[in-house]
Order: structure tokens, then C-alpha cells, then sequence
């Protein structure tokens, strides 16, 4: 369920920016700077909450583009969409990079003592100086790091989601991360190898070109040799994980990485029952 669509963090690789192109605008500068939004997607989320033929399922937020971008911070629709799953007792899961996730703390709270919530935080690397070339309009890796604590500190299940890993640039960092998050109090991390599907590989391969001439072409064919030989891969079970013996070589990182740091804790499931025997939802104030 993305409440936006484009997104204004500008992430190059990202792999959402082809959906703007559905809308007739451009997968570049148009996905940063021209933000659709459903104002009332909590009206049309309750409407179907109430439904008689709905049965709980995992809603996830920001499947897309991210749903705290800068712009939530004025309408304020995620946290009318939480508010609408708490008092229906619904679960949820939520992606993010943006600390505005703190703001509904409140929500969140009361969620995550009913086993409703699931957080996960995207952390690409740990260097601000990749995070500036990267994710220009995010927030700041020390503040990202921040969220996580508090959150975790909150009893909310924290997930970090290092996303996506680009070889050559951010691969190096694979045990630094998850060691990091791992004394921030995550519970889990996970991974996903780039792919610059439909539009983004040239919009890609233009930004690294200038970007990063030196080792340009290095990037590109590590990316090309955990796809077939392709930028992109779009099997499903494959295009996130990539195959080849880079893809291997992060893959056996990553499971190492978590072994060591993250071996003794782990998420709780959300909880589906409460929603299926309690339709009558609860009298909230806010």
C-alpha cells in the first residue's frame, strides 16, 4: 500500500522510478519532483477493513516509494492509514529510510504490544559520503542509525534492510552494518542485490559515469555478472538475490555477517487473530 507515489529522496538506483512512467511522467527528475498522493487512502482502507469478506493479511507500507518522504511530514496520510489499523487491531509492515517514522511513535507503541507492527529500516551503507551520492534527500545515516535505537528502545521489532547492495560500492560494508545494527537492537537484517530494471539502467549508468568515473565500469559489470550478463534480471525469486559468483560471494557474507552478530534474537510474528475476532473496532483518541 504506497500512499505516494514518486518519491522526493531521489535515490539513483531506485527501482520504483519506472512506475511514474504509468502516469505519463519520467522515471528521472519527473519520479523526484512530481509526488502523486491518495488523500484518502484511510477512508478507503477502513472502507475495506469492514468489509465482511476481508481477512487479515500483511498490509505493507511503502512497498513502493517511501511512505515518510518529506512530504508526509505536512499530509499526514501514513499516520491517518496507522491509525485506521490500530483501531482494527490490523497488522502491518513498514519500509522506510526517513527518521519522520519517530513522529508516530505513539501508534507505533500501542501496535507493537499487540504484536501488529513490523519496522524495517533501510540502511545502505554507513559512510554519509556514499549516503550524499546515493540517496541525496534522505535521512542522514546518523539520524537513520537513531531511529533504529529508539525504536528497538520502544520494544518495536526493528528489521534493516540493507537495500539494495551495490557491488563496488557498498558490498564492502556487509559486516560493519549488520554489527552496527545489531548493538542499535534490530532484530533481523536482510538484503537485496541491485537490479536496474526498464529505465534506470541508463539513468544509472549515466549518474555512476559522472559520479564515480574511476570505477564506472567496474560497477557495471559486477551488476551485469550477478544478472546473466544483464543489468536487470526480473524472475521472480531471482531478480532480488541475483545469481553468478558475486551474488554468491554477498550472499555467503550476509549469512556469516548474521550468524555472528544476530544468531540469538529474532521477530516476533505479527498477530492476525485479533483482527478476526474483533470486528468491532476500538475508541480511539488521538
Amino acid at each position: 500500500m504506497n500512499p505516494y507515489q514518486g518519491c522526493e529522496h531521489g535515490c539513483i538506483y531506485c527501482y520504483a522510478r519506472n512506475t511514474h512512467e504509468y502516469w505519463g511522467y519520467s522515471a528521472g527528475l519527473d519520479f523526484e519532483r512530481k509526488i502523486l498522493f491518495k488523500k484518502n487512502a484511510a477512508q478507503l482502507l477502513e472502507t475495506k477493513l469492514k468489509s465482511k469478506n476481508w481477512e487479515a493479511q500483511n498490509i505493507m507500507l511503502s512497498g513502493n516509494t517511501d511512505c515518510y518522504q518529506p512530504i508526509e511530514k505536512k499530509l499526514k496520510i501514513t499516520r491517518e492509514i496507522l491509525q485506521v489499523l490500530l483501531k482494527y487491531k490490523h497488522p502491518v509492515s513498514i519500509i522506510t529510510k526517513n527518521a519522520l517514522i519517530l513522529r508516530d511513535l505513539d501508534i507505533l507503541s500501542e501496535m507493537a504490544k499487540l504484536n501488529l507492527i513490523h519496522v524495517s529500516i533501510s540502511v545502505t551503507t554507513l559512510k554519509e559520503e556514499t549516503r550524499l551520492i546515493l540517496e541525496p534527500r534522505t535521512t542522514s545515516i546518523k539520524k537513520r542509525l537513531k531511529t533504529i535505537k529508539i525504536l528497538s528502545d520502544n520494544n518495536i521489532p526493528v528489521n534493516v534492510m540493507m537495500a539494495p547492495i551495490i557491488p563496488a560500492i557498498n558490498s564492502h560494508e556487509i559486516f560493519d552494518l549488520v554489527k552496527k545494527v545489531s548493538e542499535l537492537g534490530a532484530c533481523s537484517a536482510a538484503y537485496t542485490i541491485v537490479r536496474l530494471n526498464g529505465a534506470i539502467g541508463s539513468i544509472f549508468t549515466d549518474w555512476l559515469k559522472k559520479t564515480l568515473p574511476d570505477r564506472a565500469d567496474k560497477v557495471l559489470h559486477q551488476i551485469e555478472d550477478c544478472h546473466g550478463g544483464h543489468l536487470n534480471d526480473s524472475r521472480f525469486g531471482k531478480r532480488m538475490r541475483g545469481e553468478g559468483k558475486i551474488a554468491e560471494q554477498v550472499a555467503i557474507q550476509f549469512r556469516l555477517a548474521k550468524k555472528k552478530y544476530l544468531n540469538s534474537v529474532c521477530m516476533s510474528p505479527l498477530d492476525y487473530s485479533l483482527y478476526n475476532n474483533q470486528r468491532q473496532p476500538l475508541e480511539l483518541i488521538f
